[in-house]
C-alpha cells in the first residue's frame, strides 16, 4: 500500500504585524501578497506536490477560525481544490491544539478508509509563507517525508543569510539529508543572532513539521497530556457540516493555548528521534513588512512599490498603495502601506512594533482593528463608501445564486438601488424583481432579503437612515450559512 501522507494548513493566525492590509477579519494568509494567488492558496498548493509513486497526497485538512470558514472555502473553490475537511476552531488556542486537531482528524479519517493501522504523516506547514522555490521545498519535504515514515519527528530549518531577530532558531549537527536537532533557541537579540551566523550549526525554525500523526498523539499525550486530554474532550464533542469539523465549543474553550514548539518540540531532543531537514529554497514567513520589503522586486535603488505609487530619492522604502495614488519623496528605509480607511508610516527595522498599534486599537475598540471597509461575507461583500450623523451608504456585491439572510432591522430604513444585475427583493409579504437603475425602499422593522437569482454578480447601492446603524442591529430569521441563533 502506499504511503498516506496528509498535508495539514495552519490558517488560523492573525497577521497583526502586517496591519493595515492585514486584519482580524481578513488576516495576512488570505492576501495576495506575492504572485497571483493568496498565501494559504500557495501553501495548499506546494502541499499537493508531495504525491509520488508510493505516496498518497490526501486531500488537505485546513485548521482554521470558525470566522474565516466562508474566507477558506471561496480561497479552495477559486483554486479547485477539494478539502478533506475544515477543522474550525471558535477561538484561538495556538498551535498545538490544532494540530492535535489535525492528527485525530487525519488518524478517523484514514483508519476509516484504509483500515485500522493506517497512520498517515502529516505535512504541516503555516498558511502564512513564502517559497520563491518550489521543487526546492518539494524535494526537501519528500526527504522528510521519508524520515518520518520510519518514526522520526522532522522539522524543516533554513539556513539563515542575516542576523535575523524575528525568528526562533535550531541548533543542529550532522550531516546530509538530516541532521540531530541539539536545541531550539528563542528569538535572539541583534549580537546573539550575529554569533549564531558567525558561528554556524544554527538555522531558523520554519514551523514546517513532518511526523506520523499518532506520534505527534503520542508526543503531545507525554509532554502536555493536559492539553492531549482536553483536545480529545473537545474532539469527541465534536459535529461536522458538510467539509465543516467543529470541536465542541465549550470543551475547545478549555483548551490550555501553547505553541507546538513550547509544548513538545523544545523537550524532544536527547529524548525522542527528532531531526532537521534543510530547507534552501527562498523560504520567507512575511512576518513583518520588513520580510515582505525583503521578497518584493526592487527597483536600483533597493525601492519596492505596490500599486499606484510614485517614489522619487528614496532609498530601500517599501510603498503599498491599495486605493489611490501615493507619492514618496526623500525617504529611507521606510514602509508606507495605504488602505482606503488606514495608513501606516514606520521604519523598516522597527516594523514587527506594528502589532503595538493594533493592540491599541483593539484597547480602544476600533473598528480598524478587525475589519476593512471593504468587508467581505459568504455571499460577496460590502463596501462603505460614506457615512454621517444618522447615514451610511455602502456598495454591495451579492454573488451569483447568492442571498442575504432573512433579516430585519430595529433602528433603520434602507433604499436599494440597482446597479447592475437582477435583485432579487423580499419585502415583507411581496416578492419583487429589480434590473438595472431601478429601486425599492425597506421602512423600518420590514422583514427583508437580497438575492441574486442571476448568473452575473449583482451590485446595488444600499443608503441607510436611522438613529443607530452598526452592524448588529440585525435580526435573522433565515439564513443559508448557518448565521441564525439556535
Amino acid at each position: 500500500m502506499k504511503l498516506l501522507v496528509q498535508p495539514v494548513v495552519m490558517a488560523g493566525g492573525s497577521g497583526t504585524r502586517l496591519w493595515p492590509l492585514s486584519r482580524a477579519g481578513f488576516p495576512k494568509q488570505f492576501l495576495v501578497l506575492s504572485g497571483t494567488t493568496s498565501l494559504f492558496q500557495q501553501a495548499v498548493s506546494r502541499l499537493a506536490g508531495l504525491a509520488t509513486p508510493d505516496q498518497e497526497a490526501l486531500p488537505p485538512l485546513v485548521v482554521g477560525n470558525e470566522e474565516h470558514r466562508f474566507m477558506v472555502l471561496d480561497q479552495l473553490r477559486d483554486a479547485r481544490v477539494e478539502p478533506g475537511a475544515v477543522l474550525l476552531e471558535p477561538a484561538g488556542r495556538n498551535t498545538a491544539p490544532a494540530m492535535m486537531l489535525a492528527a485525530l482528524q487525519a488518524l478517523q479519517a484514514a483508519r476509516a478508509a484504509h483500515g485500522p493501522d493506517a497512520d498517515p504523516v502529516l505535512a504541516v506547514t503555516a498558511a502564512d509563507q513564502t517559497i520563491a522555490d518550489e521543487a526546492a521545498f518539494t524535494a526537501a519535504m519528500r526527504r522528510a517525508v521519508e524520515q518520518a515514515a520510519g518514526g522520526a519527528i522532522v522539522i524543516l530549518g533554513i539556513t539563515p543569510d542575516r542576523p535575523e531577530t524575528g525568528y526562533g532558531y535550531i541548533r543542529a549537527a550532522g550531516a546530509t539529508p538530516w541532521q540531530t536537532v541539539a536545541q531550539f533557541v528563542e528569538k535572539p537579540d541583534l549580537v546573539t543572532a550575529q554569533r549564531y551566523l558567525a558561528q554556524g550549526g544554527y538555522y531558523w525554525n520554519a514551523s514546517i513539521f513532518v511526523l506520523r500523526a499518532s506520534a505527534w498523539v503520542a508526543a503531545l499525550q507525554r509532554f502536555r497530556p493536559d492539553i492531549a486530554a482536553s483536545c480529545e474532550a473537545a474532539w469527541a464533542a465534536r459535529s461536522t457540516d458538510s467539509v465543516f469539523v467543529r470541536p465542541g465549543r465549550a470543551e475547545f474553550m478549555a483548551v490550555p493555548a501553547e505553541s507546538i514548539d513550547y509544548a513538545v518540540m523544545e523537550k524532544c531532543p536527547g529524548v525522542l528521534d527528532i531531526r532537521m531537514q534543510e530547507l534552501d529554497a527562498g523560504w520567507n514567513d512575511l512576518g513583518a513588512w520588513e520580510a515582505v520589503w525583503q521578497v518584493a522586486p526592487k527597483d536600483a535603488h533597493g525601492n519596492a512599490a505596490a500599486g499606484d505609487v510614485i517614489i522619487k530619492d528614496s532609498q530601500n522604502t517599501l510603498v503599498h498603495a491599495t486605493s489611490r495614488l501615493v507619492g514618496a519623496v526623500g525617504l529611507d528605509d521606510v514602509v508606507v502601506v495605504e488602505t482606503p480607511d488606514a495608513v501606516l508610516v514606520a521604519s523598516r527595522e522597527k516594523s514587527q512594533d506594528v502589532k503595538k498599534i493594533v493592540a491599541q486599537l483593539g484597547a480602544e475598540q476600533r473598528g480598524e482593528q478587525a475589519l476593512h471597509r471593504k468587508v467581505h461575507r459568504p455571499w460577496g461583500w460590502y463596501d462603505s463608501i460614506d457615512a454621517g450623523a444618522r447615514f451610511q451608504v455602502k456598495r454591495i456585491m451579492v454573488k451569483p445564486g447568492a442571498s442575504l439572510s432573512l433579516q430585519m432591522h430595529h433602528h433603520r430604513a434602507e433604499h436599494w438601488v440597482v446597479v447592475s444585475g437582477t435583485a432579487e427583493v423580499t419585502n415583507g409579504d411581496k416578492i419583487v424583481m429589480l434590473t438595472e437603475n431601478q429601486s425599492t425602499y425597506i421602512p423600518l422593522g420590514q422583514v427583508h432579503r437580497l438575492a441574486n437569482p442571476g448568473k452575473v454578480p449583482l451590485e446595488i447601492i444600499e443608503v441607510q437612515s436611522g438613529s443607530y446603524l452598526g452592524e448588529d442591529d440585525i435580526v435573522r430569521f433565515e439564513d443559508t450559512y448557518g448565521r441564525v441563533p439556535k
